[in-house]
C-alpha cells in the first residue's frame, strides 16, 4: 500500500460558525481570522494505491457551482485536485473507487461535473465506484432544515443515477468496522452528521487516522470547540473525548483533512485534557 495527499483546494469559513459557542478571543489564538471574521480551512484528501485499486478519500469542493456560491467561500491558493493527483503520477482516470466520509459539499462536491455541454452531471470520475453507508445517505437524500445547504441535491443524486454508486456495510449499532474492500477500519460517528466514517489505516507501522470531520482543525483539539455547523454538539463533544483519548494513549497520527497549515498531528495527555504534541508533514512523517 501507498499513500499519498492531495491538496484539492483551500477556502475560507466563519471562524464563529467553526468555533460553535466558543469566544473569538480563544479561537483566534490558533486560527487566526481576516478582517471577514474567515480563518483558512484546506480540502486535504487522501489517495490510497493498493494493488490495481486506486482509491480517494473525499474530493473537494468541485468547481461546478456558480461563481455566486464560490464567493461565499473565498477560495485561495493554487491546489487543485488535478494538479495534485499529476504531481503524485496520477490522472483522476486512473482513480478506481472514491471514499466519501459524508456528503457535505466541501466533501462530496468534486465527485461530479458538468457534462461536456452542460445540460446535466456526470461522474468526474468515470472509471470509479462511489462509497457511501445507508444511512448517511439517506440523511442526505431526505435532509433536515438545518443541513440542507449543506447537501446538495446536484452532488448527491448524479451519484445513484450513474449506477456506481456503492454502500460500506456495517453491523446495527456498530460503530467500528472493518472495510474489508478497503483494507482499512471505519469508525462511525453521529455528531457532525449521521454516519460520518473516519478511516483508519495501518501504513508503515503507524495508525493513520482520516479526520473529517470530527477534528477540523488543530485548533478544536479541546473538547468544548466544536463546530456550529453539528447536528448534535452534546453528541460530538462525548465521541470526541472518546477518540481523543483513544489516539494520544495508542499514539496514533492524525491525518487532518480542514487544518490548512497542520498536515499531521499526534496528540498528547496533559492535566488540562488531550492536546496537541507534534505536527509533521506527510513527507517529513513517512518519506524522509
Amino acid at each position: 500500500m501507498n499513500l499519498y495527499p492531495i491538496e484539492a483546494g483551500n477556502f475560507k469559513l466563519d471562524g464563529g460558525a467553526m468555533f460553535g459557542v466558543v469566544p473569538k478571543s480563544l479561537w483566534q489564538r490558533t486560527n487566526p481570522a481576516d478582517n471577514n471574521n474567515m480563518i483558512d480551512i484546506a480540502a486535504r484528501c487522501l489517495l490510497i494505491e493498493n494493488g490495481d485499486r486506486l482509491s480517494l478519500i473525499d474530493t473537494g469542493l468541485g468547481n461546478k457551482q456558480t461563481e455566486k456560491f464560490f464567493s461565499h467561500y473565498y477560495p485561495w491558493g493554487d491546489h487543485s485536485l488535478d494538479k495534485s493527483l499529476k504531481t503524485q503520477g496520477f490522472h483522476r482516470d486512473d482513480i478506481t473507487d472514491v471514499f466519501l466520509t459524508h456528503l457535505h459539499f466541501d466533501h462530496c462536491g468534486g465527485a461530479i461535473k458538468w457534462n461536456k455541454d452542460r445540460t446535466g452531471y456526470e461522474p468526474a470520475f468515470k472509471n470509479a465506484n462511489f462509497w457511501s453507508n445507508k444511512d448517511h445517505w439517506q440523511w442526505a437524500t431526505k435532509p433536515n432544515a438545518r443541513e440542507k445547504a449543506s447537501f446538495l441535491k446536484e452532488n448527491i443524486l448524479p451519484i445513484e443515477e450513474s449506477g456506481k454508486l456503492k454502500f460500506l456495510e456495517r453491523k446495527e449499532n456498530e460503530n467500528y468496522t472493518k472495510a474489508n474492500e478497503f483494507d482499512f477500519g471505519v469508525l462511525f460517528v453521529d455528531g457532525h452528521t449521521d454516519k460520518q466514517m473516519i478511516p483508519h489505516l495501518n501504513y508503515k507501522g503507524k495508525t493513520l487516522v482520516f479526520m473529517a470531520d470530527l477534528l477540523p482543525t488543530a485548533g478544536h483539539i479541546p473538547l468544548p470547540y466544536v463546530m456550529g455547523f453539528d447536528t448534535r454538539p452534546l453528541l460530538t463533544l462525548s465521541e470526541k473525548d472518546k477518540f481523543l483519548k483513544k489516539a494520544a494513549d495508542e499514539g496514533y497520527y492524525l491525518f487532518m483533512q480542514h487544518d490548512a497549515h497542520n498536515e499531521i498531528i499526534t496528540l498528547k495527555n496533559t492535566e488540562k485534557g488531550v492536546r496537541l504534541d507534534n505536527t509533521f508533514t506527510f513527507n517529513e512523517l513517512f518519506n524522509s
